[in-house]
């Protein structure tokens, strides 16, 4: 009687893949204890692993295109700014004509989803101290306190500090002594920690390149995913005149110690988000 050999199976095509594709994990730095056997991973929970470690890296790198903004999502602990086109402006100085802002119109949600882009001068430069009460509660404004701090802020496009005299028409009026008040059309629902602690800074080097004399171009777009309510991050991009300031990066809207759902805008403590300062 003739003996039978043995036959070798070839493996499945999908435990190959399934290999293929943890080994990927594995090479774009995967968490050892998160690669387990293939046969607890369906391939389609690995290829999901994977997105996830893809996506994850691209906010790392500290540098995307600007169509990809409002895909991203923020990783706790990570760097809450990344650099867009390399970190330099996508401005033209060639379009600069005027003294005046652009303030466009709110989307069908109400939402500030468009640019404002500012064509600056040194008489821009506003006084803070005559700042009214802002009331405008743009969408997604879901105000809490965490230990007794406000979370969220009314945040400007075109800081209030840099539109003295612009008329909510976008004109330059030298009448006119303040900066951009309650304007529905240059407010977003901000958080505190993005508005205070992170914006502020290239705000801050607007500012310096008017106090230098530049003429300064300043483009702000709030990013929002789909229909949600409250922006994702904001875009800010700024070229002077003698290009000595030049940049152009995205801002996450994260608030450190607290998750935020950005469909509506409210919001849970976290004390897993953790968010670091920019050391700029």
């Amino acid at each position: 009687m003739k003996k039978r050999k043995k036959q070798h199976r070839q493996p499945a095509a999908a435990t190959i893949a399934a290999v293929v594709i943890l080994a990927v994990i594995w090479l774009m730095g995967g968490n050892p204890t998160q690669i387990q056997s293939v046969a607890e991973h369906p391939l389609a929970k690995i290829q999901q692993l994977v997105q996830e470690k893809q996506q994850q890296s691209s906010t790392t790198k500290a540098n995307v295109q600007q169509s990809d903004l409002a895909k991203l999502n923020y990783v706790a602990g990570k760097s809450a700014i990344v650099n867009v086109n390399g970190g330099k402006s996508q401005l033209k100085m060639a379009d600069w004509q005027q003294n005046r802002v652009n303030y466009r119109n709110l989307d069908s949600l109400n939402r500030t989803s468009q640019a404002n882009v500012a064509y600056l001068e040194p008489r821009n430069l506003a006084n803070d101290s005559l700042r009214v009460r802002q009331y405008i509660q743009p969408t997604g404004w879901h105000q809490k306190f965490v230990t007794g701090e406000p979370i969220i802020n009314r945040g400007h496009l075109i800081a209030y500090s840099l539109s003295k005299g612009i008329a909510q028409d976008g004109n330059y009026q030298p009448n006119l002594p303040s900066g951009d008040q309650n304007n529905p059309k240059n407010l977003f629902t901000q958080t505190a920690f993005s508005n205070q602690k992170l914006q502020t800074i290239y705000e801050a080097k607007v500012r310096a390149a008017l106090r230098a004399n530049q003429k300064v171009i300043y483009s702000v777009q709030p990013i929002f995913r789909s229909d949600e309510l409250m922006a994702r991050g904001v875009q800010l991009q700024a070229l002077s005149a003698d290009g000595s300031l030049n940049f152009n990066v995205y801002i996450y809207n994260v608030q450190p110690g607290v998750e935020l759902d950005y469909a509506t805008g409210r919001s849970t403590i976290d004390h897993q988000m953790t968010v670091p300062e920019a050391t700029e």
